[in-house]
């Protein structure tokens, strides 16, 4: 294909400066990614994307996370496509709202109810609401950098809000100890909740697992003040443990936010939560024109019973255990050390001596030309539809790419040795 039959995106990106402001909005401005990478798409299917121009890529984000079955699941398809003949948005839920609330109060330890939203920031927002109309309190801590969402209460961009909007969010750095002890002090009588990811995942730096004895005393503490342990599942949730990602510290949160991948690809979010909670749940006003839409909640149905009939988390960990190996491998080969960190299910990969994200730009630009979308900060995400051959079609990628960057840049072996 030439360069110029590969003009659509172009054309629609000039189309969208006129129309829509900066012609992108938020995190899937394609401007925030290495030259080449589309911002307009036509397709997905199973664990490939395609471009507006033509372009087929082995996909490593999930449409940032949603498709953990992989893009048009046939099952979730179908089940959507039977609600949509019937009707979605209607004036009040279909049966499917209380089938979903019922699979998600046997799938997850600490959940004996849920209620439904549409995106992330729904989720937490409304978790927040809960923890205040129970406690009476007006202060939630978070950890510093932590992603939570685009409200004005937690949106990382401060553009458009005000000191007033922020003024009850305290601050901590992720596992630290002592700033969870010191802010708890600083709060005292005030606390509404404790806010928290399962795992530290901030944008351009490392992923860190939780420290047990962190997790352990954010616990501890809510229960001493009456506040809400609440665990950001957003990213996470059905990646790590079907039942919660904190399931295997033997830590319940009191409510847990939830989004993305529960509906593989259909816009759906949920708060689920203890039954100490279902009171203050009834009490706050949140709702939405299309929170209750059917066509979601029937896919967000047919996900959970394939994710528990496929063995998802399983097949999440093999997958994301062999990319892990082979860029391993491929890293020592070419002499450019990288540092891989998270969840397997969820691989980040980092360069050393990076820090303008040259080395990762050039990394991800090369494995693009090669049929890889990657993403040179963002953690990256596997789903269902990866099988063993899909990854090493992917390491044929990043085998090119390592080259390229060692070209660049450099051997790092060759530096010491000189």
């Amino acid at each position: 294909m030439t360069t110029g039959e590969r003009s659509r995106d172009a054309a629609l990106r000039e189309r969208a400066r006129r129309v829509v402001p900066g012609g992108m909005t938020g995190h899937l401005h394609a401007a925030l990614l290495p030259p080449g990478y589309p911002q307009f798409f036509a397709s997905g299917s199973g664990c490939r994307v395609v471009d507006v121009d033509g372009r087929e890529f082995l996909d490593f984000m999930c449409a940032w996370g949603p498709n953990v079955l992989g893009y048009r699941h046939p099952e979730v398809e179908a089940a959507a496509a039977r609600q949509q003949a019937l009707g979605d948005c209607l004036n009040g839920p279909s049966p499917w709202m209380v089938e979903l609330a019922e699979r998600l109060v046997d799938t997850v330890a600490h959940a004996d109810w849920a209620m439904f939203q549409k995106n992330g920031t729904d989720a937490t927002t409304v978790a927040l609401m809960i923890a205040r109309a129970a406690t009476g309190r007006r202060k939630v801590i978070v950890a510093r950098r932590s992603y939570h969402g685009a409200a004005p209460w937690c949106t990382p961009v401060p553009a458009g809000t005000t000191a007033e909007d922020r003024a009850h969010r305290v601050e901590i750095t992720y596992n630290d100890i002592d700033g969870l002890e010191s802010a708890f002090e600083r709060v005292s009588g005030d606390l509404a909740a404790i806010l928290v990811t399962p795992h530290r995942h901030e944008l351009g730096t490392e992923q860190q697992p939780v420290d047990p004895a962190f997790a352990r005393r954010i616990r501890a503490l809510c229960d001493r003040a009456g506040a809400a342990l609440v665990l950001d599942e957003v990213r996470t949730g059905l990646r790590i443990d079907l039942a919660g990602s904190w399931k295997p510290l033997g830590i319940r949160p009191d409510l847990s936010a939830w989004s993305k991948a529960i509906a593989n690809g259909h816009a759906l979010a949920a708060v689920t939560g203890i039954d100490a909670l279902r009171d203050a749940a009834t009490r706050i006003f949140t709702t939405g024109s299309f929170w209750c839409g059917a066509v979601a909640m029937a896919a967000g149905v047919a996900t959970l019973e394939i994710a528990l009939r496929e063995g998802l988390v399983a097949h999440l960990d093999r997958v994301g255990r062999r990319l892990r190996e082979g860029l391993a491998t491929q890293s020592a080969s070419h002499g450019v050390p990288v540092r891989q960190s998270g969840p397997v299910q969820m691989p980040l990969v980092l360069f050393e001596d990076d820090p303008d994200f040259a080395k990762g730009t050039l990394f991800c630009a090369e494995a693009l030309a090669h049929g890889a979308y990657l993403h040179p900060r963002h953690n990256m995400f596997l789903s269902l539809a990866h099988t063993e051959a899909d990854i090493d079609r992917a390491l044929a990628a990043t085998d090119r790419a390592f080259a390229a960057v060692a070209a660049r840049f450099g051997r790092a072996v060759a530096r010491q040795e000189a």
